[in-house]
């Protein structure tokens, strides 16, 4: 009795090994494939408890989840002759699971070098324009690229594909620095002149409207005044028409071509005479004296006896002689 009881519990104990052995668990986000004797068996075993052949059945699971892989950057040069690095990300998941397992070994690794060769392959075949400015035309053209060769052999759909980042030499970032600069400094200038030109065309219409009504220029004279005053400014800039400068100066002219004319045209005032004041005779005070009637005089008192005694008759003479000659 006690031997077959043992038996029992041996049975038993291979049993639940077994069953242990033949149970699978395969998660939502899973396939499970499964190997009979190394033979592919054609079902597919879905989420959930599966069971297997404890002996000879094998199942491997595959995720079909979508996959993340990043593709280290690569060297490459552009068809306009430019080297540059870029590097890349790609999005792909398994849609066949037979085709992944058994097509293709190691099915990540198969997708980066795949990755890799065609992101050099359509580098070089893009220019470098295209390259930064259209980055959504190389990405759907990479994304062509590897689903052929991945897709319908391995079981594998590229999802996505995205250019992460492009490293450019230090001279070229600084060539297209001063392209870049340039081209802003062109366009501040054409918007600028193109307000400059809408600005005066404004001011061409204000200046006819103000030409047909005359008093609108006195009205916004005066509106600007106010503006100017409501500053409360020390100092009031009152803006003078240069009109009336002209009109003052076409006055100023008129009056001075009147004054020449009239100027011109009076007699020419007489020559005034200045009376000549009268000289004292001079006579020598050494040597021989002569007096006033020709008679020689020998002393100094004499002489000047002789001087103050005829001065009034020869002032008196002198100054008809004078006027005889004139």
């Amino acid at each position: 009795m006690g031997v077959l009881i043992t038996v029992l519990v041996v049975f038993a104990a291979v049993g639940l090994v077994l069953l242990a052995l033949s149970l699978r668990n395969v998660q939502q986000y899973e396939k499970g494939v499964v190997f009979r004797f190394g033979r592919l068996l054609p079902d597919i075993r879905g989420p959930g408890l599966r069971v297997i052949r404890p002996i000879g059945d094998r199942m491997r699971k595959v995720s079909v989840q979508t996959e993340v892989l990043g593709i280290p950057p690569q060297g490459s040069i552009t068809a306009d002759n430019v080297t540059l690095t870029v590097d890349a990300v790609v999005y792909f998941r398994v849609i066949d699971p037979v085709k992944a397992l058994v097509n293709v070994r190691n099915y990540p690794s198969a997708v980066s070098q795949i990755a890799q060769t065609s992101l050099r392959a359509v580098i070089g075949r893009a220019d470098l324009d295209t390259l930064l400015s259209d980055r959504d035309h190389i990405n759907a053209e990479l994304k062509k690229v590897m689903d052929a060769p991945t897709e319908e052999p391995w079981g594998l759909r590229i999802e996505r594909v995205e250019i992460k980042d492009i490293a450019l030499p230090e001279s070229m970032m600084r060539s297209m620095s001063k392209q870049a600069e340039a081209e802003r400094e062109r366009r501040a200038r054409v918007i600028a002149a193109d307000g400059e030109f809408q600005a005066s065309q404004r001011l061409s219409d204000a200046a006819a409207t103000m030409a047909d009504t005359p008093g609108a220029l006195q009205l916004r004279l005066l509106q600007t005044v106010v503006d100017v005053s409501a500053e409360k400014n020390s100092t009031l800039v009152m803006p003078f028409p240069v009109e009336m400068l002209r009109f003052f100066e076409h006055q100023s002219r008129e009056t001075d071509g009147e004054f020449a004319r009239r100027s011109g045209s009076r007699p020419a005032m007489p020559e005034l005479t200045v009376p000549v004041q009268p000289v004292a005779p001079t006579l020598p005070l050494s040597g021989e004296r002569v007096g006033s009637g020709g008679k020689r005089i020998g002393s100094r008192a004499a002489v000047a006896r002789e001087r103050r005694d005829n001065w009034p008759a020869r002032a008196d003479s002198d100054s008809d002689a004078s006027r005889a000659h004139g």
